[in-house]
């Protein structure tokens, strides 16, 4: 057996992952574990478009980083980050309506982020770190009593989510909508103006702990609803939480699109490891 179909194997049943996602996550693992060991751990940003695979190939590095090069990673996502339902009602009846959707930067808790990174810094042997958790299911944060806990020191933080590393410089200025949803309910930029400046103001501090930053690129949005219709598909479905259809993911994905089109735009010069993945979840190393 390979060490990817190895890393395969250990996923838990039901983890959708394939050979060439194993086989770039041992290239990150490798490239992590060459990494300078300091005082405090390093971090690893991962990022990548809804539907890239970059949240399975993250569990992946877990593995092989465990497996094959005895270093026990913390893992964070981003969307645990989010703000919970009451805080984004108020930011949608004090700022904009779009604000109670979560996922542009301003609906992250960054306070929190810093406070996670903080504690797994300081971690040692015998620390419990509580690492958040959101429900996407019920659209909050889950109770904190039902946080996930990280048992002893991280020798390597991974932090994976769909814009970790973007720069506000990275973003082109406003010129007019560029989709449906800007259309009807941005016209003038004003929700587009205030996420883009809490970028530039609340996000910086975190970026700057990346010692490592991975990147997925995709082939273009049509390959994002896909993929996102994907997974919605593989979703439990309610009558309270029923699944999204076409029309409604694509709505969904054009609240980022302005800021993935400048992910794709920026991290060919900026990431140190950058993978562009086919529309048949293949991985090509094509930086790092």
């Amino acid at each position: 057996m390979s060490k990817a179909e190895a890393l395969l194997a250990a996923l838990p049943e039901g983890a959708e992952a394939n050979l060439s996602a194993a086989e770039a996550a041992l290239l990150i693992a490798e490239r992590i574990a060459q990494l300078p060991r300091e005082i405090i751990p390093p971090v690893v940003g991962i990022n990548g478009a809804q539907g890239s695979g970059k949240s399975t190939i993250a569990k992946l590095v877990v593995e092989a980083l465990e497996r094959y090069h005895d270093l026990r990673p913390a893992l964070l996502s981003l969307d645990n980050f989010y703000l919970g339902r009451p805080p984004r009602y108020l930011l949608e009846k004090e700022v904009h309506p779009l604000c109670v959707t979560r996922g542009v930067p301003g609906t992250h808790d960054v306070p929190l982020m810093v406070q996670t990174f903080n504690a797994l810094d300081c971690a040692g042997a015998r620390s419990r770190t509580p690492l958040p958790a959101f429900d996407k299911l019920s659209d909050d944060r889950m109770a904190r009593e039902l946080w996930p806990m990280f048992d002893g020191r991280p020798g390597v933080i991974l932090f994976e989510g769909w814009c970790v590393g973007l720069e506000a410089e990275d973003v082109p200025d406003w010129a007019g909508p560029i989709n449906a949803l800007e259309r009807e309910m941005d016209p003038t930029g004003e929700w587009f103006q205030w996420s883009l400046a809490t970028l530039r103001d609340d996000y910086r501090a975190i970026w700057r702990r990346l010692e490592l930053l991975v990147s997925i690129e995709m082939p273009d949005l049509e390959t994002v609803i896909q993929s996102r219709l994907k997974q919605e598909q593989d979703l439990p479905e309610s009558a309270e939480h029923p699944r999204m259809d076409r029309e409604a993911i694509t709505r969904f994905v054009q609240h980022y699109e302005r800021f993935t089109r400048a992910l794709w735009a920026s991290m060919p010069e900026r990431a140190d490891m950058l993978f562009r993945r086919d529309r048949d979840f293949g991985y090509s190393l094509v930086k790092g």
